[in-house]
This record gives structure tokens, C-alpha cells and sequence, in this order.
């Protein structure tokens, strides 16, 4: 592998699509969209739109000329650059993950791309886009087998256990029906509508709003009844589409645990295999939303210090999308047998109770105020709200709670979804204890903890323990941190 290596050539039509996406759209919404061409002559835009596109051509293939990857002394070295020529080394034992996907043009080739990451970064510390799936599992093989040959701490007893660890690898296996279930019970729905409205919004100019809407008194005329009813047909089908949108990323969704690493792979029209080392593994955590959590249900998720901000699901690895909690505790010792999931938590005291109803009417008293004033009688309508947030101020005071298992850290809360974050004492970051001059009357105080996840940290925090509670769980961490850094 110390021969410099190009990518297949269908990187170029990569290259150009990337380039459009980030070029072109921009230009053509500040300068093509009707009514902001004014006073140019129509013979420029298309000569200038036809510019750009060779000039996008000619960069996308220089690029790919002047890219190449070898293997060469435990290093991965990449070179590249048009007119500036960049090298890149990066030691085997900085590489943290290997991420392996495949998008459609590649599926088309039967091609992959492999993203080879460090810390946690801006972007992947190398991208390659288009190269075969025989080359990429021998990249990710040979560089897996390199790490753990010059690993100092192995021995022959460990090695031994590792080749039957790869043997009798545990799996984890969504089925459809519980993909179907997780999407349906997902906020999938949200981020559909938000970015149907974003997306609306970026060509509002290109779009006949006032021929759409000029009967729109007859609309109304049609009656509450029918408005209703093409509302919740509308809601309907983005759920439906919001549902369908998760069974195709999630599909096929497998965990396998070989060797030291785990390997997640999911998708269907988009296949992609993430390869995470097990040492990298800051702490995991549990989600159960508001539909979810009375089912018995929850989202696993890795925290891992890796991914780039290019690649946001990167950033939060899951683990299990969709799993009983009943069946979490097996799974997890299966694949990550240093957690434990099955422990009784710690609540807060009862007197914190008043302090998050508290809380809660700070946020909702103004704005049934305005709501009053400002849409008077029907405003009265929001009192309802003070029930909501009386029984939201509840469900919070509910799930808050902590515990201390061994050598692990577990803090529960709740905002809308209820998070249970788990970290190893060695992971922790930095853990706070702060409290207020309210609480200081109630003896009650906020312990928070932080562990790397990403680029930035993950913290897990709850409000309003018992302050001998928070002082419990900082003499834990504190006296031990060194120890067990070492």
C-alpha cells in the first residue's frame, strides 16, 4: 500500500456536485430568482452561469488528479491541492474512527467512502470519496491490525481473548417492525416540517404565493369542518413521509462487536459502516421521549470522542435506536460490559418539588400575560397552559435523580425527553457543584458532570439535590481521578 493510489475517476462527478451544492445554488438564488436581475442584459446570465459550470469541471478533475493515498511507515498519507500542494500525515494511533458509507452514485459504481477521523474536528481528517469496497476494507483492516500490534499494553493472553471476542462477536439487530416503531415514535416529524419551511423559504420569491391564494375567501367559506380535515390529511402525510424517511436511514440497522472495536452499519438507499473503537467510548446515553418512556421503550445512544461538524450524525453515534428497557441491561454487557444499567436511582428530595413549579411559572405567567392582553377573550385560553406546566414541572421532578455504581457516574433529568447519562469516573471531564441563595435555604444544590463527546463535551446535569448529595458524588470523583488516569 506505499504506492500513491488515486480515487476511482467517478470522484470527479463528486467533486462537481459538491461544488454546485456549496456554488452555484447561492449565485443563481442572488442573481437567476425573477425580479433581481434588473438592467442586465439576458445574454450575460447564461454566459456567466456557463463560465462557472467549466470552471467547476476543470477544478473537479485537477482535484482529482492531483489527489492520492498511500500506507507508508504507520502513517496514512494523503497529498492533494491545485495550486497549493498539501500533505497530510496521520499516525495510526490518532485515528480514533473509521466511517465507511455509501451513497447512491457510489452504490451505482460498487464503490464506498471512507472517512478516516482524529479528534473530534471541524471536518474528517481524510476523505475518500469514491474507492473500491475491497480497498476500503483493507485500508480499515490493516490500519485496525497495525493499532493493535503496536498497543504496548497487549499481551498474549489478551490477544487470545480478542481472536475469541471476534469469534463469537455479540450482535444487535433492528428488526422492521421495531424500525417502524422507532420512526413512528420519533420527532422525525418536526424536523420535516422545519425543513420543508426552510426550504419553501429560500425560493418564497420563485413561488406564485398570490395565484395560489387569490380565492383564498372561497377557502375559507369552505367551513371549519373542511379546514380541519385537509389540516390533519396534510399533518398525515408528513408524518407518514417523516416515518418512511427513518425505516430507509435506519434500515438493516446492525451493531457487531469484534475484536476491540464496534461496527454499526444502517441504511438502505445510503449504506454506511461506522468503526469505533471501544477505548474511545466516553459514556453512553438513554433517551425516552414522552411517547416512549410509558411504552417501556428508549434510544441508546455512544458518546465517543470522534466525528466532524461536516457529518452531524458523527457527533452522536446510536447505539440501539430502538430497544426495551426491560432487555437494555443484557445488551449492554454483551457489547459494553463496564456499563451498568439496572441501577436504583437516587431521587431528589420532596421540598425541590416547589422549586421546579417555580421555575416553570417564571417562563409561563408573562407569556399568558400577553396572550391575555393581546388576543382578549379568546387569550383566557391560555390558562390552560398552567396546568401543563405544573404537570411538566412534575414529570421533570420525577426523572431527576443520580447514582453511583462502582466506578460509574448515572444522572437522569428530563427537559421534553428523559436523558440518563452514564460515564466511567476515568471519562469524567470535570464535574460542578454550584448552588444558588434559594437553594442554599433548602440545603438543595446542582451537580453537573461533563464528558468529551464530539468536538465539544456532553453534560449530564440535575438540579436541586440534596447538597450532602452533590458534596457524596465530588469526594467519589475527586480523590480517584488521578488514579485512575494513570
Amino acid at each position: 500500500m506505499s504506492d500513491p493510489k488515486r480515487l476511482h475517476p467517478i470522484a470527479v462527478l463528486l467533486n462537481i456536485i459538491k461544488s454546485v451544492k456549496e456554488l452555484v445554488i447561492p449565485f443563481l438564488l442572488v442573481v437567476v430568482i425573477p425580479g433581481k436581475n434588473e438592467g442586465i442584459p439576458g445574454w450575460i446570465q447564461p454566459l456567466v452561469i456557463a463560465i462557472i459550470i467549466l470552471l467547476i469541471i476543470g477544478n473537479a478533475f485537477l482535484q482529482w488528479l492531483r489527489f492520492t493515498y498511500r500506507i507508508e511507515e504507520d502513517e496514512f498519507r494523503i497529498e492533494s491541492g491545485v495550486f497549493v500542494r498539501k500533505k497530510r500525515y496521520i499516525k495510526f494511533d490518532r485515528i480514533h474512527s473509521i466511517d465507511i458509507s455509501e451513497g447512491i452514485i457510489q452504490r451505482i459504481f460498487s464503490l464506498v467512502k471512507l472517512n478516516i477521523e482524529t479528534a473530534g474536528g471541524s471536518q474528517a481528517d481524510a476523505v475518500l470519496s469514491a474507492i473500491s469496497k475491497s480497498d476500503a476494507d483493507r485500508i480499515n483492516a490493516y490500519i485496525s491490525e497495525e493499532k493493535n500490534a503496536c498497543n504496548p499494553f497487549r499481551d498474549k493472553d489478551e490477544v487470545a481473548d480478542n481472536e475469541f471476542a471476534a469469534k463469537s462477536s455479540s450482535v444487535f439487530k433492528q428488526t422492521l417492525p421495531q424500525l417502524f416503531a422507532m420512526a413512528a415514535t420519533s420527532g422525525a416529524v418536526g424536523v420535516f416540517l422545519s425543513g420543508a419551511v426552510a426550504f419553501i423559504s429560500q425560493f418564497d420569491e420563485m413561488i406564485p404565493f398570490e395565484r395560489i391564494f387569490k380565492d383564498y375567501e372561497d377557502f375559507i367559506e369552505m367551513g371549519t369542518f373542511i379546514l380541519t380535515l385537509f389540516a390533519l390529511v396534510a399533518l398525515l402525510a408528513v408524518y407518514v413521509l417523516a416515518t418512511l424517511s427513518m425505516v430507509i436511514k435506519y434500515a438493516s440497522f446492525t451493531v457487531i462487536k469484534t475484536d476491540e472495536e464496534i461496527v454499526i452499519s444502517r441504511g438502505l438507499l445510503e449504506k454506511r459502516r461506522l468503526t469505533i473503537p471501544i477505548h474511545k467510548i466516553q459514556g453512553i446515553r438513554i433517551m425516552e421521549n414522552l411517547i416512549r418512556k410509558p411504552l417501556g421503550l428508549a434510544t441508546v445512544y455512544i458518546e465517543y470522542a470522534g466525528g466532524s461538524m461536516e457529518d452531524k450524525e458523527s457527533l452522536s453515534i446510536m447505539l440501539f435506536p430502538l430497544i426495551r428497557k426491560k432487555h437494555l441491561q443484557k445488551k449492554i454487557l454483551e457489547i459494553l460490559p463496564v456499563y451498568e444499567t439496572d441501577t436504583e436511582m437516587t431521587p431528589i428530595p420532596k421540598r425541590a418539588l416547589s422549586r421546579y413549579v417555580f421555575r416553570k411559572f417564571l417562563y409561563i405567567i408573562p407569556i399568558i400575560g400577553a396572550l391575555v392582553w393581546i388576543f382578549r377573550p379568546w387569550g383566557y385560553l391560555s390558562l390552560l397552559l398552567v396546568p401543563l406546566a405544573i404537570f411538566w414541572a412534575y414529570m421533570q421532578y420525577r426523572d431527576a435523580g443520580w447514582s453511583i455504581e462502582g466506578n460509574l457516574l448515572l444522572l437522569s433529568s428530563r427537559f421534553f425527553s428523559k436523558q440518563t447519562l452514564i460515564m466511567q469516573r476515568s471519562r469524567i471531564q470535570s464535574i460542578t457543584y454550584k448552588k444558588s441563595w434559594f437553594q442554599n435555604r433548602k440545603e438543595l444544590a446542582t451537580i453537573s458532570a461533563s464528558i468529551k463527546s464530539g468536538i465539544t463535551s456532553r453534560v449530564g446535569m440535575v438540579a436541586d439535590v440534596e447538597e450532602k448529595d452533590c458534596l457524596l458524588i465530588k469526594s467519589w470523583y475527586s480523590p480517584k481521578k488521578a488514579v485512575d488516569s494513570q
